[in-house]
């Protein structure tokens, strides 16, 4: 089973609730001056995920051809 995760090190929180993206996660994930990051944060856990913004369209598009499909097979079921 290949594993999609990867530990980048650690990151400090600064006095401006800044935080440096370590050197190596940014250049193998392709982040760039400007991108913009969603922060998702998992309330039980104290977790935290930045998504890239196209990421999460494309999370959103696929949450939205899955929903339009279930539709679809509904429809068809009802007639």
């Amino acid at each position: 089973m290949q594993h999609n995760k990867k530990l980048y090190g650690t990151a400090t929180i600064g006095s401006k609730g800044q935080v440096v993206i370590p050197a190596d996660a940014r250049e193998e994930l392709e982040l760039k001056t400007g991108d913009r990051l969603y922060v998702i944060g998992a309330m039980n856990s104290g977790g935290i995920v930045f998504l890239k913004e196209e990421m999460l369209e494309g999370m959103l598009a696929h949450m939205t051809e899955q929903l339009e499909n279930i539709r679809s097979l509904k429809n068809n079921q009802n007639k």
